[in-house]
């Protein structure tokens, strides 16, 4: 096989990062990875250059410049028909069709219609505050179906079949109220963590509708939930092939009024670490992806708080990385962003995380710096408080492309999604 030299190397890497760039101002991302798939194929890159290559994908093609979201955004669409609290958000594509679900105080779970711009379905079946929502890929991916799952105060979690609009399953084992829950990264979203304010974070079995374990290290309500990203795809199908839930390394992370992280082994059932520096209640917590790791989020945690911090933890070390302060009130919400700026303290280029608070913004800052990129000062008073927010990549049907999108759920209730 024919490979380049170091030379040959070198002097294609700018021409490549030029052309990506160009591109895409005239093709969607999808197109772009078509492109550069086979640009590799008829090259025939040398092997010890793919790492490199790999850097340039996710910086130019997967990532999206800060400045590119700052100086175009602006209010896209809105969603009006929640009366109360939209407590959480979730996104998802099937049928050709772009859909958004919410919960709300108001006790229902709705499904949006993004590309109709109204509401398409409204479950009723609650009979206490909706705390989260999600998507089930599992059922998607091995029914064909689309489903929502939803926990609630009435300590049940429910599953919503969109297309048959019908209550699925219930889910009962929680004595209090349900908080959180997330869907695994592995084995396809089989499995499924619910935290409760009675103390308590259940795994269960998405296809058998079964609880699996109950971790109960916390000693208050446990508030927020989440799972680890996926693994490299070698690691993930020893895992499923074995039969083990998870393995590899797969852990939980849950928040709890108890001012406490956890981390928690998913294939051995046990604590693993103990995270304290919140001052007061957690309210979210979220892993960093593993495909951002050359951008300082691989192997880290964000959490958020009613000490009206944002704060990032090393999983490795077990230790606290950065606080980041500026919030005036409860931080609701706290995401790894899609978005990339260079920072010039470490000479490269890092990831930017966001937070939103009950304060009326939602803030911006360089994961590997103290410093806060923007203060959003877009008038969100009117909404009276961020609750919950989530990234979208909308495709527009008339250029068959689209960018990044912000969407996020207020505490006077409509769904706002920004370009």
């Amino acid at each position: 096989m024919a490979t380049y030299s170091n030379e040959n190397r070198c002097s294609s890497q700018p021409a490549l990062v030029s052309f990506i760039q160009s591109s895409r101002k005239l093709v969607s991302e999808e197109e772009i990875q078509l492109i550069i798939q086979y640009w590799i194929r008829i090259l025939e890159i040398k092997l010890g250059w793919v790492q490199d290559f790999d850097r340039i994908v996710v910086k130019y093609a997967t990532n999206f410049t800060f400045e590119e979201f700052r100086s175009s955004s602006k209010l896209l669409k809105t969603f009006t028909g929640h009366t109360d609290y939209v407590n959480s958000i979730d996104f998802f594509t099937f049928d050709n069709g772009q859909f958004i679900c919410s919960g709300s105080d108001d006790k229902t779970v709705r499904v949006w219609d993004v590309d109709a711009n109204e509401q398409i379905r409204s479950f009723d079946g609650h009979s206490g505050y909706v705390y989260c929502v999600k998507f089930s890929q599992y059922h998607h991916n091995n029914n064909r179906r689309s489903v929502i799952c939803s926990s609630s105060d009435d300590k049940t979690i429910r599953f919503w079949d969109i297309k048959d609009n019908q209550q699925l399953q219930v889910l009962n084992g929680h004595i209090n109220a349900i908080y959180g829950i997330a869907f695994s990264s592995f084995n396809s979203g089989r499995y499924l963590c619910s935290t409760s304010a009675d103390y308590t974070i259940r795994l269960w079995d998405v296809e058998t509708y079964k609880s699996l374990h109950v971790f109960n290290e916390h000693k208050s309500p446990v508030r927020c939930v989440d799972i680890s990203p996926l693994q490299s795809s070698s690691q993930n199908n020893k895992s499923n092939s074995i039969g083990v839930i998870g393995g590899n390394g797969y852990t939980i992370c849950s928040g709890s009024l108890d001012k406490t992280i956890r981390i928690w082994d998913i294939e051995k059932v046990k604590q693993l670490i103990i995270f304290k520096g919140h001052e007061h209640l957690i309210r979210c917590v979220k892993y960093g992806s593993n495909k951002l790791e050359n951008f300082g989020c691989a192997k880290t945690i964000l959490s958020g708080s009613n000490d009206e911090s944002v704060r990032l933890w090393d999983i490795r070390s077990g230790q606290q990385i950065q606080v980041f302060n500026g919030h005036k009130n409860n931080v609701n919400a706290v995401e790894y962003s899609p978005f990339v700026i260079d920072n010039i303290e470490v000479g490269s280029s890092s990831n930017v995380i966001c937070s939103g608070s009950l304060d009326n913004t939602i803030r911006f800052w360089d994961i590997r710096s103290k410093k806060r990129i923007i203060y959003d000062s877009r008038d969100y008073r009117k909404d009276c408080g961020i609750l919950c927010i989530k990234f979208l990549q909308l495709k527009n049907r008339k250029r068959n492309n689209g960018g990044i999108n912000m969407c996020y759920g207020s505490h006077k209730g409509p769904i706002s999604i920004w370009r």
